[in-house]
């Protein structure tokens, strides 16, 4: 019975005290100010929607700030606060999305959410729910409310709708905030490297995302430092000419260095030229400052594999995750992934393979990685971060089961910076989307048949034609 009724839902409904939070509130001096949330809760509501395509909604009687700056953090937009009679407000949901009672999912703990669970086609409570409401729930959550409640009954959906199978095994995928998806079976995630190429010039960083566009890239990505913290003190006042004149380093990384207006003018015209962005974040403090944007992914260079004070920074920002392995062993990959999925299993990871040689000879970019490391992590998707010269390999390593690739990319090659050179310019980036775009067409599904292209020469050169074809 209980099956029958969670394949079938397609909304989420909960309280918000309780549930989402365990109920207990701070006081300021101005009132009610801080509600405590669970973010594996509030991952919950991710993969609800990423797994079975089942949306979440609020409805509460609370008119707090906090529950509305938690929704907008999970992109929920059916919020519904202040809610006296919750049924009228069922009724209003069920019009307006032309959905059915049996359709929607409610969980909730207290009294007033007795009347709506009367309604809706499935009901859970959390384990300290009231004994009443426990009782006219159809499920009962181990977890107590605030404390995984919520994430145990998403998790009892998603399995029921069958949908996990995107996220496990080798054909796992996920879908990113933007819509793209990652993973095997998937088109190639194909990210434009603009890093620092930008040269401190958001004129050119538009440029750059323009010729992105161009070559239907899939994304652009930028490196965010902040200067103070990732560039050693005994080089600070290190002098080198730059095309600002000649300067100490630590003013020279911090001229390269975007800030909240350049990145918010990125941030816009990314969405106005339909392309993803984000950013490689080389500190702690960066990702606070990255938090203000709505990216869909933190990628993490090979030079922090090892800086875990920074991974569980990432973590805990609940975006996807992508890790670089260049200039590292197996068994630092393997702590940094053993970080991740102590964290949480289920944690949205994508690692990439990768050489830290700045342009990388083809001896040794080691492209049979991307294989062992799919072999070694199963429902993980890999890809490749690439920084050779040449486009071959790149398109070589979507061939071996790379589900996204990296590359640098410049306007010019010869343009000062370090990584220029090893980039590839905007006619080699147009020329590896689409060689790579050829590669999957190429691929084809591993049955064989017979193509209509192929009945006049097997009609002019065969001999024996099978009776199907004889026409």
């Amino acid at each position: 019975m209980l099956s029958e009724k969670t394949s079938s839902i397609k909304l989420l409904l909960t309280d918000c005290d309780g549930v989402l939070t365990d109920a207990g509130v701070y006081y300021g001096e101005a009132g009610e100010q801080l509600k405590k949330f669970n973010i594996r809760d509030g991952m919950a509501v991710e993969r609800l929607r990423n797994l079975a395509n089942i949306e979440t909604g609020i409805v509460t009687g609370e008119l707090s700030p906090s529950v509305t700056k938690r929704a907008q953090k999970l992109k929920i937009t059916e919020l519904h606060l202040g809610a006296k009679d919750k049924p009228a407000v069922l009724k209003e949901i069920l019009g307006r999305l032309n959905l059915d009672a049996s359709e929607v999912a409610y969980i909730g703990d207290d009294s007033n959410d007795l009347a709506i669970m009367e309604l809706v086609g499935l009901t859970a409570a959390p384990a300290d729910a009231l004994p009443f409401v426990k009782e006219k729930a159809d499920y009962v959550c181990a977890a107590k409310g605030g404390k995984g409640a919520f994430r145990e009954f998403a998790e009892l959906l998603i399995r029921a709708n069958g949908k996990l199978s995107e996220y496990t095994g080798i054909n796992k995928t996920y879908k990113l905030s933007t819509g793209n998806r990652i993973g095997v079976g998937e088109p190639c995630y194909i990210i434009a490297e603009i890093g620092i190429n930008h040269n401190g010039s958001l004129e050119i960083a538009k440029q750059l995302i323009d010729e992105a566009v161009a070559a239907k890239a899939s994304a652009v990505k930028f490196q965010k430092r902040t200067p103070e913290i990732c560039v050693p003190k005994d080089q600070w006042e290190i002098m080198r000419d730059t095309p600002w004149g000649r300067m100490s380093y630590i003013d020279y990384k911090r001229k390269t260095e975007f800030g909240v207006v350049e990145y918010a003018a990125i941030d816009q015209y990314c969405r106005e030229q339909g392309i993803d962005w984000f950013v490689s974040t080389w500190d702690v403090e960066a990702v606070n400052f990255m938090e203000q944007f709505d990216t869909p992914i933190y990628k993490l260079a090979s030079a922090s594999l090892t800086d875990f004070p920074l991974i569980k920074r990432i973590l805990f920002t609940g975006k996807p995750l992508m890790l670089s392995t260049g200039m590292s062993t197996i068994k630092e990959i393997e702590d940094a992934v053993d970080l991740v999925k102590k964290f949480d299993e289920d944690y949205p990871l994508f690692i990439a393979h990768s050489t830290s040689a700045y342009p990388c000879k083809p001896e040794e970019l080691n492209l049979r990685m991307i294989q062992t490391l799919g072999k070694k992590y199963p429902g993980v998707p890999i890809g490749y971060s690439g920084h050779e010269t040449g486009l071959a390999t790149t398109v070589a390593a979507v061939a071996l089961g790379a589900t996204f690739v990296e590359r640098h990319f410049t306007l010019d090659r010869a343009m000062w910076g370090s990584d220029h050179a090893a980039s590839v310019e905007p006619q080699g980036l147009q020329r590896l989307v689409r060689d790579i775009r050829d590669v999957e067409t190429a691929a084809g599904d591993g049955v064989k048949k017979v193509y209509e292209s192929e009945l006049g020469p097997m009609k002019r050169l065969r001999v024996n034609i099978s009776p199907e074809f004889k026409v």
